[in-house]
């Protein structure tokens, strides 16, 4: 019966998990339009602002990340010794992939930050 409430908290996150990402799109749409703004109009207020929506969005995508990977983690440390060897692979699989999700969304970031004349284009999933 614990499996299951905390299976069901979990699912409950991750529908909010999938709202967070609604707003993300959103912004992600209103960033382009002060991108497009910036490279036809040369407007640095416009580039100010995309950088700014930009680097809000990869840091809420680490904090997202960062849960998943956190989540799994808990996953592979509560495993029960009698699990089967396929189930034990898998989620050490899963822990590795959030892992290197969790890393690629650090490093967008750091080049959000870091790339001040927006030169290197950057894309996340």
């Amino acid at each position: 019966m614990k499996e299951k409430k905390e299976r069901i908290r979990q699912i409950n996150t991750e529908n909010k998990i999938w709202m967070i990402y609604l707003g993300i799109i959103a912004l992600s749409l209103y960033s382009n339009y002060f991108e497009k703004r910036y490279f036809l109009c040369h407007d640095l207020c416009a580039k100010n602002k995309y950088r700014q929506i930009l680097i809000f969005i990869f840091v809420i995508l680490v904090i997202v990340y960062l849960y998943f990977f956190l989540d799994n983690y808990d996953d592979v440390k509560n495993l029960s010794p009698c699990e089967s060897q396929k189930t034990k692979d898998l989620s050490k699989l899963s822990l590795f992939g959030s892992g290197l999700i969790l890393l690629s969304g650090i490093i967008f970031l750091y080049i959000a930050i870091v790339d001040t004349d927006i030169n290197v284009e950057i894309a996340f999933n």
